[in-house]
């Protein structure tokens, strides 16, 4: 399969529980990661990372999935 450019936005609503763990996840999936931006967005209450990948689609939904799975975590992606 064909690697391709993805962009994921991840939204973090329990930093305390969630974070440590979307890390471990995003750790493991390290070389898919071309770049990566993290924001504390204090006013809402959340966190969000946003994320450049190189990809195939199989690879994209492992990760976007695995990361959806974690409690108080919100996972959007978009491949071109």
């Amino acid at each position: 399969m064909e690697k391709r450019i993805g962009i994921i936005g991840v939204i973090i609503q329990e930093r305390q529980s969630a974070a440590p763990k979307v890390n471990e996840m995003l750790g493991a999936f390290g070389d898919l990661i071309v770049g990566r931006i993290g924001l504390p967005y204090k006013d809402k209450g959340v966190n969000v990372i946003g994320l450049i990948v190189e990809s195939t689609t199989d690879e994209l939904g492992a990760l976007t999935g695995k990361l959806g799975m974690i409690q108080g975590v919100r996972v959007k992606s978009l491949m071109v």
